[in-house]
């Protein structure tokens, strides 16, 4: 009966995420289909231990083994727990700080591995841990083809990953050209006439989550942190002595106040 009751929470806390959204907050949406093969196999095996149930299947065993059955159930459930109890927070500004973002001092640095494991990623969303030395080099330049010109160029959802990583790879293809995009405002101490212009950005999974976007300057107005503008300007290379290396940063020419968007994350798209 245990085991039914969690297969079944399992069930109804992936459809529940489903139902309310909050499922693109843990993984991207592209994986969206892991999540509901997960549902429906959960839900076979419920009914399986349910029908166990029914029917009154005992199998006898020795102490370990019902210690086994004790303890497993309580490991399985706590998960099911957390996600239909903890509410779902969408990230922001006031993340970036309390998590503790500092971004990375090395040149070329992207990102760390936090405490449990999982790598925090900065300003550059980096895909190269998924690919060889080559076929990274080989699929950046692949994509790189269908944005090289000389025009203007708008930044979206749907691209705002595959973009970002390219402007950090390839800063001279961008120089000079009219870029827009949508962020959020953060300020970080020591920027003073600089703003970051931010998102949260998914590669699979939570797990390899990170913030972000481009250094902005230009600008006649301060905004606060969390502000979400439409920022357009020409990108140049500069050296950021706070950072400790060379940064794309955005030259606003133009800027306008926005609404967040229904979802707030960007997400990888290969």
């Amino acid at each position: 009966m245990i085991r039914f009751l969690i297969l079944a929470g399992y069930f109804e806390l992936t459809m529940y995420l489903q139902i309310s959204g909050k499922l693109n907050q843990y993984i991207n949406n592209h994986y969206a289909y892991l999540a509901y093969i997960s549902m429906v196999l959960s839900f076979v095996l419920a009914i399986v231990q349910l029908v166990i149930w029914v029917k009154d299947l005992k199998m006898h065993s020795h102490l370990h083994g019902k210690l086994a059955k004790i303890t497993s159930p309580m490991i399985l459930v706590i998960p099911v727990l957390i996600g239909l109890l903890v509410p779902t927070v969408t990230l922001d500004s006031t993340t970036v700080s309390a998590k503790g973002y500092h971004f990375p001092l090395a040149a070329g640095s992207t990102g760390t591995v936090s405490e449990d494991g999982t790598r925090v990623q900065y300003l550059k969303p980096d895909t190269s841990l998924y690919f060889t030395s080559a076929a990274y080099d080989k699929e950046m330049r692949k994509e790189m083809k269908k944005y090289k010109g000389s025009g203007d160029l708008t930044i979206t959802t749907d691209n705002y990953m595959e973009i970002m990583e390219l402007i950090y790879l390839y800063p001279d293809e961008f120089s000079g050209r009219n870029i827009t995009y949508t962020g959020f405002v953060y300020n970080e101490p020591g920027h003073d006439g600089y703003q970051f212009l931010f998102r949260f950005g998914i590669i699979h999974c939570i797990a390899d989550s990170g913030v972000y976007g481009l250094l902005t300057t230009g600008n006649a107005t301060s905004y606060p942190n969390n502000t979400w503008i439409t920022a357009t300007g020409t990108i140049s290379l500069e050296y950021d002595k706070t950072l400790e290396q060379n940064l794309p940063v955005l030259h606003i020419s133009k800027i306008k106040e926005t609404d967040a968007p229904d979802n707030p994350y960007v997400y990888r798209v290969f």
